[in-house]
């Protein structure tokens, strides 16, 4: 039976009060399409916070085989951990893919706020991105922006 706190007859459910534990299993996360900020094809899932907003927030990115982010940064600290698949990632304004790392799956990287980067994905690829909202996509070439074509 759960604690609760009875004050001048108002009952609270501590547990409620104070926060659940919430367990995601593969099977329960539901995808949508990801943002228009990314080209057509990514999906998304928000797990904790809303991305879009100011605050916390953990969100899955599932990219497809051959698909490529061009040259953005992002407002704020990224933190962005491998979940399957792998990420091929290089640091600059121009999209090259011969400079690009690769990052494989249970890896974590920490990206700083307004570094400028582009990433490509060999074979399909979760993420899982956490840090604080807004979380906003700037394109270094407005060309390359996908909400501009």
């Amino acid at each position: 039976m759960p604690l609760c706190l009875s004050l001048l007859g108002i009952v609270i459910n501590l547990p409620a009060a104070i926060g659940q534990n919430v367990i995601y299993s593969p099977d329960s996360i539901e995808w949508k399409d990801a943002p228009p900020s990314l080209p057509k094809g990514a999906k998304v899932a928000v797990l904790r916070g809303d991305p879009a907003q100011p605050g916390l927030f953990t969100m899955r990115l599932r990219f497809p085989a051959n698909y490529i982010v061009s040259p953005h940064w992002h407002t704020a600290d990224e933190h962005v951990t491998v979940i399957s698949g792998a990420l091929q990632i290089a640091m600059g304004e121009r999209f090259d893919r011969t400079k690009t790392n690769t990052i494989t799956s249970g890896s974590l990287m920490v990206m700083p706020a307004t570094m400028r980067h582009f990433a490509f994905f060999a074979e399909e690829t979760v993420l899982q991105l956490h840090g604080m909202g807004p979380w906003v996509v700037n394109y270094v070439n407005p060309q390359d922006d996908p909400r501009l074509k």
